[in-house]
């Protein structure tokens, strides 16, 4: 009886050591985490892209601006260099800050977060919007009706360039076309069919805006039209709309990206709204990183 008691007081006591050893393993790595500091383990540095592009100015800008910023580099590479970084930060698990924006495939193919940017230095969220050179409405009706009424959302353009990294971006606008034909239906309700006119799409040479070309010259294509899409800089696209040479685009940004070039050429182009809200600029981590603003990064001391 002795015996069996005895045993039963040690199991007891081993249960509440192992509590205890547990609990402060728990403590222990909740305060590894408190302390990490990820500003010190990238280096102070934000991995960039392509010199002079957008986002990279306003990088800059973003620096400058925020107090907490002191001391940090903007690390000026290309898209496709950015990406491999990440790519192999979030294979080991390790912090990265770096220049983001949507739509991009990645945030399909990684579990990624925005900082807030209480500041707004990196940009107000914009649209894409669907513009049409003057007399489009009465010169191609079905046209314009499929155009006025094309909406989609930054998960749809997403999706299309995350499969396009493993085929192209025609095939995997067709695939996305045919899982979504309910979609698809509703921007052609009551459009009637046309017998092979001609029809100019402009876009620009960026993956997104390649995106939505692609499901758009194929809506057409559907409709009998015979689309041509053209790939041009910004400037181009707005001036050849104007000029008549070109009759439509679903790329351009607005307010901001484009929003100059459109003011340069309002009276000259019809704005049909915008087709894809939420597209944004920002310093993005990793999930597993536990920061949600530009504000909780540290200054190099």
């Amino acid at each position: 009886m002795n015996k069996l008691k005895t045993l039963l007081i040690l199991g007891v006591s081993s249960v509440f050591l192992l509590a205890a050893c547990d609990n402060g393993e728990t403590e222990n790595s909740t305060e590894a985490q408190d302390d990490i500091n990820y500003s010190e383990e990238v280096d102070y540095t934000i991995t960039g892209i392509e010199p002079g592009a957008g986002i990279t100015e306003v990088s800059y800008d973003t620096i400058d601006s925020y107090d907490n910023l002191a001391g940090w580099n903007l690390e000026e590479s290309s898209t496709a260099g950015m990406l491999a970084q990440l790519d192999d930060a979030i294979k080991n698990e390790e912090p990265i800050v770096f220049t983001g924006w949507v739509p991009h495939h990645m945030f399909i193919e990684y579990d990624l977060k925005m900082l807030d940017d209480p500041q707004n230095t990196m940009g107000d969220s914009e649209a894409a919007h669907t513009i049409t050179r003057l007399g489009l409405e009465e010169d191609m009706p079905s046209a314009y009706e499929i155009l006025d009424a094309f909406n989609w959302e930054l998960d749809d353009v997403e999706e299309i360039m995350y499969e396009a990294e493993n085929s192209d971006v025609e095939t995997a606008a067709s695939d996305w076309m045919e899982d979504n034909q309910d979609k698809v239906a509703e921007w052609t309700e009551n459009v009637e069919e046309v017998n092979g006119e001609e029809i100019e799409l402009v876009t620009m040479p960026w993956e997104a805006e390649q995106a939505s070309a692609a499901v758009m010259e194929q809506v057409l294509s559907d409709y009998g039209y015979d689309v041509t899409v053209t790939e041009v800089d910004p400037a181009i696209l707005f001036e050849s709309i104007a000029g008549d040479s070109a009759d439509a685009s679903v790329a351009p940004a607005l307010p901001v990206t484009q929003g100059h070039l459109y003011d340069k050429h309002e009276d000259e182009v019809v704005d049909l709204g915008s087709n894809l809200e939420g597209l944004q600029n920002g310093f993005v981590v990793p999930e597993y990183m536990d920061i949600d603003s530009i504000e909780d990064l540290e200054p190099k001391e």
